[in-house]
């Protein structure tokens, strides 16, 4: 025990004599999202709170592994946020998956029947699905996480509907298309496309006006809210004087959810499959959404900070600076109301040393991409080759992702 004192002690006098600074932490330190720790959760995976809404619209037929619907939900993760999970982790903003009405059938990928479990097939942008929850139980989680000083990031879908089945019929044609899939050889063909077969590409691209598709008229006449969505959408549409077209309709649904809920961000699926105007058409309509939350609850806003819209353009790498090369046309998503994009570059960096990461980051950072910042991440649903697959070098990666320049999404 002696020598351990004694080494203690050493220590502590070689520091004195190096004459090092005691640091200490600010707590006041401001929310900047170039600095956020993002916990992404798929909201069905991450934790039940609630096991009487984990069935609805008799989704109860048996799919493939994994492939259905496993009861995590809004009031889970309210849980979560209480019991101090989040911020022990440090983490200063939550995203989660789409929570919009998802379809009620199943779908066979060709690995076995599913679910929209994961919420990006989207039956009704207006209504929240009730296996996530309630709009009162969602409203306290943004409650919740704001008094814990977490924004909350809504993962949105503009680009598609869900697929269709036996009991969720295509939209009209002046709404969706149904082909040609994708082939990814240029803009054109990249985004005026399917991404996969039997999901409805919504025609982004559209200038002419349209009626809301049947199946929307008469869902909401059943539930008695038709008069209701009507008449907001015509409030809407007089406010801002747009055409009827499916890209703002769908703008409109999605932006309702920030001004009522306090919603801070957005994560913006398939970003490079919808035209780049698109995004500056959200960004103006959603920055007047969040306004209006900020002035309807002064006490829950946290800081002066902006609204937050990050994309995920598939195969993007922050060593391309502000733009994207579809090969015959590059587009520069961050002059079109895009604060940020996803960096799937990160997870090959991340072989590197920590001075070649670090180095590199902070000269792009505060070179071509100065102003924007990068969301970088190791893994995710969407990637087959993340580093360090097996898990074999924790500590590594952690501090690789959480130290180097920019955001961070674990």
């Amino acid at each position: 025990m002696r020598s351990y004192l004694l080494l203690f002690l050493f220590v502590l006098a070689l520091g004195c004599t190096n004459q090092q600074k005691q640091i200490i932490p600010d707590n006041n330190t401001p929310f900047v999202w170039e600095n956020a720790n993002i916990y992404f959760l798929l909201t069905d995976r991450f934790y039940n709170g609630d096991s009487e809404n984990d069935i609805n619209f008799g989704r109860t037929e048996n799919t493939a592994v994994n492939r259905g619907f496993q009861g995590g939900d809004f009031s889970g993760i309210t849980k979560k946020i209480e019991d101090g999970y989040f911020t022990d982790l440090g983490i200063t903003a939550i995203w989660m998956t789409p929570f919009v009405e998802q379809i009620h059938g199943c779908e066979d990928e060709g690995t076995g029947l599913t679910y929209g479990f994961h919420g990006y097939w989207a039956k009704d942008w207006t209504s929240i699905d009730p296996n996530f929850g309630t709009e009162e139980e969602l409203s306290v989680l943004i409650e919740t996480a704001h008094s814990n000083e977490i924004r909350i990031i809504m993962d949105v879908v503009i680009n598609h509907t869900g697929p269709v089945t036996e009991i969720d019929p295509v939209w009209e044609n002046a709404w969706v298309r149904t082909g040609p899939q994708c082939t990814y050889k240029d803009y054109q063909s990249t985004v005026t496309c399917t991404l996969v077969k039997n999901l409805p590409d919504i025609k982004t691209e559209s200038v002419e006006e349209v009626e809301l598709p049947d199946e929307l008229l008469k869902k909401w006449e059943q539930e008695g809210r038709l008069e209701q969505e009507t008449e907001e959408l015509d409030l809407f549409f007089e406010r801002t004087g747009y055409p009827r077209t499916p890209t703002y309709y769908i703008i409109k649904w999605l932006t309702d959810y920030v001004r009522k809920y306090g919603i801070d961000a957005y994560r913006l699926d398939t970003s490079k499959h919808v035209e780049e105007e698109v995004w500056a058409k959200l960004r103006k309509e959603v920055d007047i959404a969040y306004a209006d939350w900020k002035a309807a609850n002064p006490k829950q806003f946290m800081a002066e900070t902006e609204f937050f819209m990050f994309g995920e353009v598939y195969g993007y790498g922050i060593s391309s600076g502000k733009f994207y090369n579809f090969g015959d046309a590059q587009v520069d998503y961050y002059a079109h109301g895009i604060n940020s994009l996803i960096n799937f570059e990160f997870k090959y960096d991340a072989s590197k040393s920590y001075e070649e990461i670090f180095s590199k980051y902070s000269s792009i950072l505060n070179g071509d991409l100065k102003g924007y910042p990068t969301v970088n991440y190791i893994s995710s649903h969407d990637d087959g080759s993340p580093f360090d697959a097996m898990r074999n070098k924790p500590i590594e990666t952690a501090t690789k992702l959480l130290l180097c320049p920019g955001a961070s999404q674990i």
